[in-house]
């Protein structure tokens, strides 16, 4: 198919690397390689079905990192490619539609078959079925697969610094001998569930970033939280949580509410920290949409409506929630602000976006000069690295050998 050529020159950017395996012709394989582009300085040449029966499992394991096309092949071949790249590390998906192709798609760490021609056999060996039988379809489920990866972790980012803020401001405030916790259990409980969910929820639908398929793969057993976003949940939990405290104490010791009673003084306090937690999660939201690109850019208002309806939706109920009588004395025991609570409440928003864009900016200035920001090569925050491949590693399975001889009787 036509699309086939783009979307394999798409694969080959984002460091996935195309082979095919047919029965076709040596010279013929190799003309059709040649064409879709997987056939070139590198990997220059096919190699035969005979070749690899020939060949013994450590010669195979070698073959397979430098040739992309196998012609003349039999289903034993397709399996003992798959088991050759599994055992030098390789992450290896099969793609196929028929009966002889089932064993390889078992083995296969992603078993694909093909939802329109495919046999039942083949659908019940794989992992994934493809509805329509397009190659690119499958290049376009792994830019779909970092995107999803990436919002992963934009949400941890969001919603992990909101979460620790509101029980660090309650301890840091009582250690500081605010009259009172600075923010209510209900306002947490709100700030949990209504501020968090909402925010939280533009991050896990952001469309891919520019630049998502000319990315390496990620390495293998990495976990959602590496070093890079643990220090942003850090930075982000202590700037909210520094600054919910950091206000309430400015509103308990500052003379313009010396006059007030204990009781209006903690309300005004609690009405400040609470705003302050809330809007300043809309920052962290903002500053998280993109993991390098710059927030302080155009940007930040397009590709996702509900980066702007979230803080809108947000907004209406913080105000909702601060003026109200009733609602905001006897609920979430506050009361209105005036001008001064909300110079705190901006002032915060403003430190806490440019220290996050700060941080972003530096980790993309040492990414340009070749520091492992993402986590690819350090195993800080990963699985145990995988195992060196045994001898059993190219076994293979029980009535793989009889495979030739099923084909040839058919």
């Amino acid at each position: 198919r036509p699309e086939c050529v783009q979307a394999i020159k798409e694969a080959h950017g984002a460091g996935v690397r195309v082979a095919m395996i047919t029965g076709d012709h040596k010279d013929t394989a190799t003309a059709i390689g040649l064409m879709l582009g997987i056939v070139d300085e590198t990997y220059c040449e096919a190699v035969t079905g005979p070749e690899l029966d020939a060949m013994s499992d450590d010669e195979l394991r070698k073959v397979v990192l430098t040739h992309n096309v196998f012609a003349r092949a039999s289903p034993q071949n397709k399996i003992r490619i798959v088991k050759a790249l599994q055992a030098e590390g390789q992450v290896a998906s099969m793609t196929g539609d028929g009966v002889n192709d089932a064993p390889a798609l078992k083995a296969a760490n992603m078993g694909v078959a093909m939802g329109k021609e495919g046999t039942d056999v083949a659908r019940e060996a794989s992992e994934m079925i493809l509805a329509d039988d397009n190659f690119a379809t499958i290049v376009y489920a792994v830019k779909q697969g970092r995107v999803v990866w990436d919002n992963l972790r934009k949400v941890l980012l969001v919603n992990t610094p909101i979460n620790n803020s509101q029980g660090l401001s309650v301890l840091l405030g009582l250690l500081v001998k605010l009259p009172n916790t600075p923010i209510t259990a209900i306002q947490i409980l709100y700030s949990n569930f209504i501020c968090a969910v909402t925010l939280g929820f533009v991050t896990a639908i952001e469309p891919a970033e520019d630049g998502i398929m000319a990315l390496p793969p990620r390495m293998v057993g990495k976990r959602l939280i590496g070093r890079y976003l643990f220090l942003r949940i850090v930075i982000g939990t202590c700037l909210l949580t520094g600054c919910v405290v950091g206000s309430a104490l400015i509103v308990d010791n500052i003379d313009r509410y010396a006059d007030l009673t204990l009781d209006d003084r903690l309300f005004v306090i609690r009405a400040t920290a609470f705003n302050v937690l809330d809007f300043g999660a809309m920052s962290v939201m903002m500053s998280a949409r993109f993991a390098y690109n710059s927030s302080f850019h155009p940007r930040v208002f397009r590709g996702n409506p509900a980066a702007l309806g979230s803080i809108a939706i947000v907004t209406v109920l913080q105000l909702a929630l601060t003026y109200i009588p009733g609602l905001n004395s006897f609920v979430f025991g506050m009361k209105g602000m005036d001008w001064f609570g909300w110079v705190l409440v901006i002032a915060s928003m403003v430190l806490v976006f440019v220290v996050m864009e700060t941080e972003k900016a530096i980790r993309r200035s040492l990414k340009a000069k070749g520091a492992d920001t993402d986590d690819r090569v350090e195993p800080f925050f990963t699985d145990s690295a995988r195992e060196p491949a045994g001898p059993d590693a190219m076994k293979m399975p029980k009535g793989a050998s009889k495979l030739n001889l099923q084909e040839l009787a058919h």
